[in-house]
């Protein structure tokens, strides 16, 4: 097995951001509720349900292009699928820390650093 970095780097992306597009997906009303409290003293505080709406497509999309990049990998050793899962995990992951920045959330802010640490290894590793 070739690019067993790779490979796991796709999978942590993977269910990281499968994850939690599912959990806005099936729990849309309430991310949108804890959401709108969260972001209620930020220019986002009427955007909520459009931000969440794009967050969630994008979390899919990377899940959907980290699984393809896998298989990819393994089959014929492309990057191509992983590379770009790995570059819009790393958008995605700069949207979400503006929003903790906005909101003042200097933990969750923290948080999500150490996600866009893995992510931008994956972009090295997969360039």
């Amino acid at each position: 097995m070739n690019n067993p970095a790779s490979i796991l780097l796709l999978l942590f992306l993977t269910i990281t951001f499968v994850q939690s597009g599912y959990d806005k997906l099936f729990y849309w009303k309430d991310n949108v509720t804890w959401l709108k409290g969260h972001f209620s003293k930020t220019v986002l505080k009427n955007l909520v349900p459009h931000a969440l709406g794009i967050i969630l497509v994008l979390e899919l999309s990377i899940g959907v292009l980290a699984i393809a990049g896998i298989f990819n990998l393994l089959q014929n050793g492309d990057r191509t699928y992983g590379f770009y899962a790995a570059i819009l995990s790393c958008v995605t992951l700069l949207l979400l820390l503006f929003g903790q920045r906005l909101a003042k959330d200097y933990d969750g802010a923290r948080t999500i650093v150490i996600y866009f640490i893995v992510a931008v290894g994956a972009v090295y590793l997969l360039s």
